[in-house]
């Protein structure tokens, strides 16, 4: 089984330059490329000089993480993509586990390791924790992170566990399944396409899977910073996307009650003295609107009756309920 680790990079010299050396170290069994998205500063110019034997593919623009992945992929031809964020530290033995899992597993299309903070070692990062999974109203959770509380890493989470999605920071896919299931979605340009890939091929039938005996270190913000308003507009219009495009029922109350969530979400922001956040929030309801045309074509194509969640309202549970760990959830 051949496997490609493929980092997207745009104008990150400084990532590359840190984190690439453990890459190679724990990489040996594969092949390693850099996905440049037309990048402004001299990475390209640094790679080669620096590490010749990473293999640079050149994107035309930077179409973000979900134009850039699907360019960068459709010139490869191993058995499964490892995409790596560039500021992740890998560990020791990292592919191994999760390879071994796809192998024993035909139905696997995709995977992540234990993603753990690489400023504070000992917690699970944001992005991903030890798995993600999302309510009913397509709010995402992890394994190890509720909102903004992260849960130390005591091994709680180190079976192999199936789960709903799998975090773009470190996300392992299976290549036929990938390109079957069409990519991910360009319109989203960033943040939570990779849940809406493992929408669609959970839709499909497929498992996706948290590997806990693997584990790398995330940085985490170093593209686009966790307090930006740029990011809360992304996240917020295409959770809306994810649940438009991907869920057939009653999709009208539930959109109606998320957007009310959403409205709260915004008050809660302004008396925090997060207006712009909230400006963010209402801007990606606009762009939702604007652009429910062309999801609805994709909603007849994807959307599915399959019942994505287990949890009703993890915000209900989490501010009302004051439940902070994911065990304590279900």
């Amino acid at each position: 089984m051949k496997v490609a680790v493929v980092i997207l990079n745009w104008n990150g010299k400084h990532l590359l330059e840190k984190f690439l050396p453990s890459v190679f170290q724990y990489s040996e069994d594969a092949a390693i490329y850099v996905a440049d998205n037309a990048s402004t500063d001299d990475s390209v110019n640094f790679l080669e000089t620096t590490f010749p034997e990473v293999k640079i593919i050149r994107n035309k623009v930077n179409g973000g993480y979900a134009k850039g992945y699907n360019d960068a992929l459709k010139t490869l031809d191993e058995d499964i993509f490892v995409l790596l964020n560039s500021d992740v530290e890998v560990t020791p033995d990292w592919l191994a586990p999760i390879i071994k899992a796809f192998k024993k597993d035909a139905s696997v299309a995709a995977a992540q390791p234990k993603i753990l903070d690489y400023n504070n070692r000992d917690y699970f990062e944001y992005a991903g924790a030890a798995g993600g999974y999302i309510d009913k109203y397509a709010i995402p959770y992890c394994r190890g992170r509720i909102f903004k509380t992260l849960e130390k890493d005591e091994g709680q989470y180190d079976n192999t566990e199936e789960i709903f999605w799998a975090s773009g920071a470190c996300l392992f896919v299976r290549a036929v399944d990938f390109h079957k299931i069409g990519g991910f979605d360009e319109d989203y340009f960033a943040h939570q396409e990779e849940i809406d890939l493992c929408w669609r091929l959970k839709s499909s039938g497929k498992k996706i899977l948290a590997v806990g005996s693997s584990k790398v270190y995330h940085v985490g913000g170093a593209t686009l910073d966790a307090a930006s308003a740029k990011k809360t507009f992304l996240n917020y219009r295409n959770s809306l996307f994810n649940l438009y495009k991907n869920y057939r029922p009653n999709i009208l109350t539930t959109l109606f009650i998320r957007l009310s969530l959403d409205g709260l979400a915004g008050i809660y922001l302004i008396f925090q003295g997060k207006s712009l956040h909230t400006f963010a929030i209402i801007r990606a309801h606009f762009s939702f609107y604007g652009n429910l045309s062309k999801m609805k074509s994709k909603r007849s194509k994807y959307a599915t009756n399959f019942k994505y969640f287990t949890i009703n309202n993890v915000a209900y549970k989490y501010f009302i309920k004051n439940v902070k760990r994911y065990q304590r959830l279900v």
